[in-house]
């Protein structure tokens, strides 16, 4: 049957396999939207996040990546800054001192393996609808309608989120609709030791080299391998939506490998 479709696909037009698969994504999303929509969970969440929207008008935030270069990081210093973490960041609150400001995790297999972690944790928590299979409705959780296709950049976090293949962006999405004026990125390495075909559920067979501690996704973790070149789609659209807006989103990572956004000098920003 693989070869079959494989054959299929090779003798179609380039730009008719094109409207194909935007066809086949759109009618996978539309199926998505009623749950995601009307569903008395979402609802409440998307009352929260209309609340949310533009109160952090003006001001700055960081964006916490997991990346190595975090070590490299003096990250005491935005001990009272408004802080994005992602993931499992929560493994570094004992080290640094402080829990960020909030969490945002959209991986459906970070989700699966963490969900305690992340149901022990107080501070908010921004997940993908996909989550309420492993975390049920609480006052610190908003469920988010994010999906895999359908490339946008959502000013509005209350609808529908495109992943383009890193929390990060969502993550960027979330900051725009807070209002928040500067958008900082750190430990956005966007470089990975592990190689292969992007988007492959792989098992860690050992210490992790590609995030800030060896534990991060270690022995036995199931994990993706990144999709660099969609998250950089996602990351232009992000510059350009926050620059047609008046802010700006700009890159602090130490030894980050990302391109799309302005450098700025970790130390220059305090």
């Amino acid at each position: 049957m693989s070869t079959l479709r494989e054959k299929v696909k090779q003798s179609l037009p380039a730009p008719l396999l094109g409207v194909l698969r935007d066809t086949r994504d759109g009618l996978a999303r539309a199926a998505q939207w009623p749950s995601a929509a009307l569903h008395p969970w979402r609802r409440d969440s998307i009352r929260r996040l209309n609340a949310l929207r533009n109160s952090r008008q003006g001001e700055r935030c960081f964006i916490i990546g997991n990346g190595p270069s975090l070590q490299k990081t003096d990250l005491s210093r935005l001990k009272g800054e408004f802080t994005f973490g992602m993931n499992r960041i929560y493994m570094a609150f004992d080290q640094i001192g402080f829990s960020t400001s909030c969490i945002v995790t959209v991986n459906d297999l970070v989700m699966e393996q963490c969900y305690r972690d992340f149901q022990g944790l107080g501070i908010p928590l921004f997940v993908s609808w996909r989550a309420r299979r492993w975390l049920a409705p609480a006052e610190n959780i908003h469920y988010l309608f994010t999906t895999y296709t359908g490339p946008k950049f959502a000013r509005n976090a209350a609808g529908r989120i495109w992943e383009s293949a890193t929390v990060t962006n969502v993550a960027l999405q979330l900051a725009y609709h807070m209002g928040f004026s500067t958008v900082i990125l750190i430990g956005v390495d966007h470089s990975f030791v592990t190689q292969g075909k992007p988007n492959t559920t792989v098992v860690s067979q050992g210490d992790d080299p590609n995030h800030f501690t060896p534990g991060y996704f270690g022995k036995g973790f199931r994990w993706q391998l990144p999709d660099l070149d969609t998250s950089e789609i996602g990351y232009a659209l992000a510059r350009q939506a926050f620059e047609a807006d008046g802010r700006c989103v700009l890159d602090a990572t130490i030894g980050g490998k990302l391109q799309i956004f302005p450098k700025v000098d970790y130390e220059s920003l305090f």
